[in-house]
């Protein structure tokens, strides 16, 4: 099959290659994959910054979610079957998406949502995951509690953004003029020009920060939240409490609490709970979320198609930090 790779860690562009099209064991299907989404992950294995999470054996295949068509099933899969239209984000073992196919466990796979094509559908499952796992499953966000999404015209923000309105929270949301529009048009309440605007100054007493930029940003979200509020990252660094729940041993442990230091006096002094997120695959929760697209609830926002060869043009536009939603892959 074709597949675009990486041969080491760095910023070497992918190239396209022929690789052996995946075995399946009883559990997994083959999925004849449709189209692709890029996201900030990709760059992240691709330059080697969650070696410490998970290592790689090269050459390896980029990719992290998809849609498309199961093209074949292990004896003891019971819930799929040929033809079936899928879509989700393999686990972090099993990535590869940027492919004609992939090798993918039942338990991480959902029925396409009806009312999407495949590549509005390739869109969705890491970013729908993580802003349900961040909003829904940590934060426990409830009806009326206010909540900031920074970088909300991004493509977990886009679609955080719906997710908070579809559980009946107040949005305030970071973009810039560009965004502004967009955010708004999702259900966004607030919408802060970070160009001209200091957040932090602006709002207050909030319940939850979600946020997606780390550094500074992060730092200066700890004086919105109130006591006993929540702040979920996904760039910030992992603390110690994320090593020891995701099993990283003694000593990763240890490096982590060295690194979240400061990260870990803020959350004491303002009286809030601070998470790293590494999202799990979760095809129960892929169709929570399909049942809520299909309702009408969340729509996909999406930016640019690139087709398949194209892919490192892709890669190298969503690093430039001017889409606004998912960017595609088109594969078939």
């Amino acid at each position: 099959m074709k597949a675009m790779v990486i041969d080491r860690y760095g910023k070497a562009p992918m190239r396209l290659a022929e690789m052996p099209t995946p075995e399946i064991n009883e559990y997994e299907v083959l999925a004849e994959i449709h189209a692709a989404s890029i996201n900030p992950i990709d760059f992240k294995i691709r330059d080697g910054k969650v070696r410490l999470l998970i290592q790689y054996k090269m050459p390896l295949i980029l990719g992290n979610d998809f849609s498309g068509v199961i093209v074949k099933v292990g004896k003891k899969v019971t819930r799929f079957k040929v033809g079936d239209e899928i879509y989700a984000r393999p686990r972090k073992s099993k990535i590869g998406t940027f492919a004609e196919y992939i090798s993918i466990h039942e338990g991480d796979i959902a029925l396409k949502p009806k009312n999407l094509s495949f590549e509005e559908a390739a869109s969705i499952p890491l970013v729908g995951l993580t802003s349900y796992q961040a909003l829904h499953d940590i934060m426990q966000l409830q009806k009326g509690q206010k909540i900031l999404i920074h970088a909300g015209s991004g493509g977990v923000g886009t679609f955080a953004i719906q997710l908070a309105k579809a559980m009946g929270a107040t949005v305030a949301t970071t973009a810039s003029e560009a965004g502004a529009n967009l955010v708004t048009s999702l259900g966004a309440d607030k919408v802060i020009n970070y160009k001209k605007e200091n957040f932090e100054a602006i709002l207050k007493n909030y319940d939850a920060v979600f946020d997606t930029l780390g550094g500074k940003t992060l730092e200066k979200s700890f004086k919105i939240i109130k006591n006993g509020g929540n702040i979920v990252t996904v760039s910030g660094r992992p603390n110690a409490r994320f090593a020891k729940e995701y099993g990283s041993g003694w000593w990763k442990t240890l490096l982590f609490s060295a690194a979240s230091r400061k990260l870990t006096a803020l959350e004491k002094k303002h009286h809030a709970q601070y998470s790293f997120l590494f999202m799990k695959p979760s095809g129960d929760q892929l169709r929570i979320i399909a049942d809520l697209i299909e309702s009408g609830s969340i729509k996909p926002v999406i930016d640019r198609t690139f087709s398949f060869e194209e892919a490192e043009k892709a890669m190298k536009y969503a690093e430039s930090g001017r889409a606004k939603g998912k960017i595609i892959v088109k594969i078939k």
